[in-house]
């Protein structure tokens, strides 16, 4: 239900003493209060997106970060097992009646534990 707009005057108690403001001119004044708002809102929600956009592409980046270092350390892993079997390689061929004696003895010590 609209108001009529006459030249019926509202005093604003914050312009005392200058001229009466008409019921027309505060609804004027809502009108363009009701434009800022919408615009706030749709900047807010803006700037929410392009937030979520960044956190998307932060986490990505670390996710990748991290599946980097993973990968690296598995091929260290790799390397560090190879390079022990060839450790081992050489000294059963350097000394085989020593491995073999050694490799007794582990499966042994082992059977031991086994039974208890």
């Amino acid at each position: 239900m609209a108001t009529p707009t006459t030249a019926k005057s509202v005093n604003d108690p914050k312009t005392s003493g200058t001229e009466p403001r008409t019921v027309s001119d505060l609804e004027s004044d809502i009108q363009l209060l009701k434009q800022d708002i919408a615009r706030l809102t749709e900047q807010l929600s803006r700037t929410g997106e392009h937030g979520l956009g960044a956190a998307k592409r932060a986490a990505s980046a670390g996710a990748e970060h991290l599946r980097a270092r993973g990968e690296d350390a598995v091929q260290t892993l790799r390397d560090n097992a190879k390079d022990f079997e060839a450790q081992v390689t050489a000294n059963v061929r350097e000394k085989p009646i020593s491995s073999l004696a050694i490799a007794a003895g582990v499966g042994y010590l082992f059977a031991l534990i086994a039974r208890r």
